[in-house]
């Protein structure tokens, strides 16, 4: 495995993982921007992740599309074997397992071990060497149950039920997670969305998940602000203070981001409420999951890299940074 200027390569097979820029082949690992990036000649990814890659415009009609289903095995070439695992980020998220020469090595992308009623759950890969992100490693960061949040949303409407709750999720996963846990919640109302939001939502419905009835916002009249008094409101969380909002009779701007346990970060997007809903591990998931690994040697490509490094070395683990820049959960 090596890094280039396009992203993690695999010599042996002569393929890429999560490339920054157009290559040949590529193995992608899930459908969030930062990872999946159109031009590429060749994608292995999973079916879920190549229909995500086509609505939002990554695939061109001559990429040639190999989908793997969780567990099935593909031939690369030259020896080296394919195939992806659960990493419970976002629908068809996967950790790349590649085995070559008796050794197996994990490329885990994107993973969170919270559970995600929109998704397949983290599965623990026993590997060689384990490819981690880093992006909430820091002690702070503890991750509270969404349970919790979802229900200080509601404690929020019963005691403002005049005020428009709008609530920022990002377009690919965190809206669809949000919603389903809202619903789990015992939440019947309708969900009232932003046009960004409609295309993957419909999409994670095609797979089998069930929002309960959902409204468009435009499909509301404007001089019907009354509607909205009291419900939820989700759009892109640059849209909460946006003129977009405007439209909402005494909105309560909402923000849903691992980001928001930081209080001048929801200073910052000016939110009146924050939500604690990241979709990565946090810092003791992810010291956990590089333990339960086994892996010898654990690279950290994006994020707290520092932090990470530093704390899997105290306990013993051989842990490098490959200095992989451009990642973030702030991208989407």
């Amino acid at each position: 495995m090596q890094v280039r200027p396009e992203g993690l390569y695999c010599a042996p097979a002569d393929i890429y993982i999560d490339p920054h820029h157009p290559v040949d082949r590529a193995i992608i690992t899930h459908g969030h921007a930062d990872h999946a990036r159109s031009g590429h000649g060749e994608v292995f990814a999973t079916p879920e992740t190549l229909a995500i890659m086509r609505t939002r415009y990554y695939l061109k009609d001559e990429t040639a599309e190999t989908g793997l289903p969780y567990g099935q095995r593909v031939d690369l070439g030259n020896g080296v074997t394919l195939w992806f695992a659960s990493a419970g980020h976002i629908l068809g998220s996967a950790q790349a397992v590649l085995e070559y020469d008796g050794s197996r090595v994990v490329a885990a992308g994107d993973y969170k071990r919270h559970p995600d009623p929109s998704c397949v759950s983290f599965e623990v890969v026993p590997c060689d060497v384990f490819i981690t992100e880093a992006t909430f490693a820091l002690p702070v960061f503890q991750h509270p149950p969404l349970e919790i949040e979802v229900e200080k949303l509601l404690r929020s409407l019963k005691t403002l039920p005049h005020r428009t709750h709008i609530v920022g999720v990002y377009a690919l996963g965190k809206c669809q997670r949000v919603m389903k846990t809202l619903r789990l919640a015992g939440y019947e109302e309708p969900f009232y969305l932003h046009g960004a939001l409609k295309k993957l939502t419909q999409l994670y419905e095609s797979y089998g998940q069930d929002f309960g009835e959902w409204i468009m916002v435009s499909d509301i009249p404007r001089a019907d602000k009354h509607v909205f008094q009291g419900k939820i409101v989700l759009c892109p969380p640059a849209q909460i203070n946006d003129r977009w909002s405007r439209r909402f009779e005494d909105p309560l701007p909402t923000v849903a981001s691992g980001w928001m346990q930081i209080r001048a970060r929801a200073r910052q997007k000016r939110a009146e409420m924050a939500l604690v809903v990241s979709d990565h591990a946090d810092w003791g998931d992810l010291i956990r999951t590089c333990e339960e690994t086994g892996a010898k040697d654990i690279w950290i490509t994006h994020g707290r890299v520092e932090a990470l490094q530093y704390a899997l070395k105290k306990r013993g683990i051989n842990a490098k940074a490959l200095n992989m820049i451009g990642r973030d959960e702030s991208v989407e």
